[in-house]
């Protein structure tokens, strides 16, 4: 059997995934019964939970001050939910067939982009919460012990709000212009059949590698932050631990599970679509062999680990609860006035019954 009788297999049973990426040129798609049926259905179902969540989420966070270099951090990262839940129903319709080949012009020009901008803005806010969290429990400990007042402040600007607000800033500000060009040249005309790569320019082909090479660096740079600042916090609540006992602390132990959230769902939601995309990445590689068969699983373990970088806009507001004094107390405050507003006027309904 030749080689593209074996590729035929593959490509009479699907067609263009709403974030899967393509060579210019190879029409072999490995989509399935999962990545057009299923995911469709799951991606529907978190984009409803996490616009309740995070819209819940910004109506709190947005009424609060930003008294602390986390809030804003937290905010941010709020705000980067909010606009990768916008390209969900456009990924939903694509993958169902809705709009025809113009709705996958649009994902692969505007809201793929999208999605990537904000996944990749909130892996960068996450490794800052961790670094700022670093630095209130390793090292504010540390210089506080050695009485060394000019490393404590030094370190502590990453805690101040004008200096958080400048770091969102920047991180919105590169993003946003390492990931517009993949906007600004998908300009080629589009028709029927075309690969996402194939409406892109010969320099946003280039533009696509070079930003791709970047996020990827971006997050395992991220990984090593994240990995060196929670080991560090892991040793000093150890050392810790033995006092938090001996006290009977049981806000102690709250505070470190809280502090421990947000590692949790970063290595459940990022790392594995990274790891994935490793041996995925090496198969679009024209120099590389692998199967079509052994390239159909890469493919589907890439969606399906990507759906887990999705899911995380509904567990971030988790650790906005664990992590957040004041989001945790005001949200609590909402909902216990609104359970009371809710049994007052069934009292008073029973009352005029009573009456008449």
């Amino acid at each position: 059997m030749t080689n593209s009788s074996k590729g035929m297999n593959y490509i009479n049973v699907t067609h263009t995934s709403g974030y899967g990426s393509q060579s210019a040129g190879n029409r072999t798609d490995f989509s399935s019964v999962f990545t057009q049926q299923v995911l469709p259905v799951l991606y529907a179902l978190i984009c409803a939970g996490g616009l309740v969540l995070n819209g819940l989420a910004a109506w709190i966070f947005f009424r609060l001050p930003s008294t602390s270099g986390l809030v804003v951090y937290l905010k941010n990262m709020v705000v980067a939910d909010l606009l990768m839940l916008l390209s969900f129903p456009w990924r939903v319709a694509s993958d169902l067939g809705i709009g025809g080949w113009q709705m996958k012009v649009v994902v692969c020009r505007y809201t793929a982009v999208l999605f990537y901008l904000s996944m990749y803005t909130g892996i960068v806010f996450m490794s800052l919460i961790s670094l700022e969290r670093y630095v209130k429990i390793v090292r504010a400990s540390s210089s506080s012990s050695s009485s060394c007042l000019c490393s404590f402040n030094a370190s502590s600007l990453l805690q101040r709000v004008p200096m958080a607000r400048v770091l969102a800033f920047l991180v919105w500000a590169l993003l946003l212009l390492c990931m517009l060009p993949n906007t600004l040249l998908t300009n080629r005309p589009a028709a029927e059949g075309c690969s996402c790569m194939e409406l892109k320019s010969a320099l946003g082909r280039r533009w696509h590698g070079v930003s791709a090479h970047l996020i990827v660096a971006i997050f395992w740079l991220t990984l090593i932050l994240m990995a060196y600042c929670y080991t560090s916090i892991a040793q000093h609540v150890y050392r810790s631990y033995r006092r938090v006992l001996r006290d009977g602390s049981e806000a102690g132990r709250k505070s470190n599970r809280s502090i421990f959230s947000l590692l949790a769902v970063f290595f459940l939601c990022f790392v594995p679509y990274h790891v994935c995309r490793v041996p995925y990445t090496l198969s679009q590689l024209s120099g590389i062999k692998f199967s079509m068969q052994t390239r159909f699983h890469l493919f589907q373990a890439k969606e399906a680990t990507l759906f887990l970088s999705a899911l995380n806009v509904c567990l971030d507001p988790v650790i906005y609860f664990l992590m957040c004094r004041t989001f945790r107390e005001s949200l609590l405050r909402k909902l216990s006035t609104a359970d009371g507003e809710n049994r007052r006027p069934s009292i008073t309904n029973g009352l005029s019954v009573s009456n008449l």
